[in-house]
């Protein structure tokens, strides 16, 4: 080994102690098993064209494969985000678990979790994804695992059931295979999308459907294949996106154009701006009419759009007006209080349905953790429940406590 190699590895050592140190600061790790994987797997070696210190920045995605618009296809995902979903997971040894969304750097932990009497089978639908995770495996020593390709959405029945299933792409629904794949006491953690916004969500079998055990805040490139999503957007201008996945919300690009030229209204609630990833799920469960409203940096740097839109927020649309959350200081509500601004002649209904649910949440639901979220398969009901969302294999059903 050259000087330069040995070097290479007692930085990358380095390096990757003090990601486990951080991931245990910010509770990403919670516990052993989880940090003795992080501390042992090298993640470098399944990012060879990156620098040291992005495979190993806690937040970063590392490229694998992008379209050719340049976008990402394909991303080993953040540090930080897989040891969430790992701990979600809740792997033991001698497990047998599927992944669905092939990295390799991602597998070769759950391998190193399961042990030697684990079973580690991990998929993808891109031939180009499968064959660098299989060398980038065998790179590393992880030989053992099974790499497949495939579209996930039919299943991979070869080692199932399985006690495990962990997917690594935003799936827009939840097809029966990954249901019948499980074991009767298995878990299937999936970041699920739900009119635009994502969860990781910790689903155990629940009779013929799932129950959620815990969720949390997650960003995915999105599931290809058969369970791709069907979104629709509307570019009301350069740098300003509406998107809805939901087939009754009206989308009227020229209209709603229109609305952001007429006079800003701001309307406070008067109830305290708090934990605004739970404040947004709720939202969007809860909207009539709900859509996410996204703007570039340079839009909301010229003060048109709320910083709230920067990564998509909540928005509430008719067919000419719209309407979407923001916040100001105020001690009163603990720091700030939440808002809404809306554009359009509908501007004043709009903010004050949006109203009632800033406060109610404020009121009966500001807590981490507070939704249950329940998946049932099969035809949908006559009359759908409350606070649920129509899928193409089931409804996904939430409430809140």
């Amino acid at each position: 080994m050259t000087a330069t190699d040995n070097s290479t590895v007692r930085d990358a050592d380095a390096l990757r102690a003090d990601m486990v140190r951080a991931l245990h600061d910010q509770d990403a790790i919670t516990s052993e098993p989880v940090a003795a994987a992080f501390a042992v797997v090298p993640r470098h070696r399944f990012a060879p064209e990156a620098p040291l210190d992005l495979a190993y920045d806690l937040h970063s995605t590392v490229p694998v494969k992008k379209d050719e618009n340049g976008l990402n296809l394909s991303v080993m995902s953040a540090a930080h985000l897989q040891a969430v979903m790992l701990e979600q997971a809740d792997i033991k040894p001698g497990m047998k678990v599927l992944e669905i969304g092939s990295g390799g750097y991602n597998a070769a932990l759950i391998q190193e979790l399961v042990g030697n009497d684990g079973v580690v089978t991990t998929v993808d639908i891109d031939r180009d994804v499968v064959d660098r995770a299989r060398r980038c495996l065998d790179d590393a020593g992880y030989g053992q695992v099974k790499t497949v390709l495939a579209d996930a959405e039919a299943g991979v029945p070869d080692d199932a059931p399985y006690d495990r299933i962990i997917v690594t792409a935003a799936a827009w629904d939840i097809p029966p295979s990954w249901i019948k794949e499980l074991t009767g006491n298995g878990r299937l953690v999936v970041p699920l999308t739900v009119r635009g916004t994502t969860r990781s969500i910790a689903f155990d079998r629940d009779g013929e459907g799932l129950i959620s055990r815990s969720y949390r805040l997650a960003r995915f490139v999105p599931m290809q294949g058969e369970g791709a999503a069907k979104e629709r957007k509307a570019l009301l201008r350069d740098g300003v996106v509406v998107q809805t996945d939901d087939e009754r919300v009206p989308l009227n690009t020229k209209a709603l154009n229109q609305a952001l030229d007429t006079p800003r209204r701001e309307f406070w609630s008067g109830a305290a701006y708090d934990l605004p990833d739970e404040l947004e799920l709720y939202l969007t469960l809860h909207l009539s009419s709900a859509a996410r409203l996204h703007a570039s940096k340079e839009i909301v740097d010229s003060g048109f759009v709320e910083t709230s839109a920067l990564l998509g927020v909540p928005a509430l649309v008719s067919e000419d007006s719209i309407a979407y959350r923001t916040r100001r200081e105020n001690e009163d509500t603990g720091g700030f209080e939440s808002g809404v601004v809306a554009h359009g002649p509908q501007a004043e209904a709009l903010a004050d349905e949006y109203l009632k649910l800033l406060r109610r949440w404020a009121e009966n639901h500001r807590c981490r953790g507070a939704a249950t979220i329940r998946f049932l398969p099969g035809p949908a009901p006559s009359t759908l429940p409350e606070n649920s969302v129509l899928k193409r294999h089931g409804i996904v059903a939430v409430s809140w406590h």
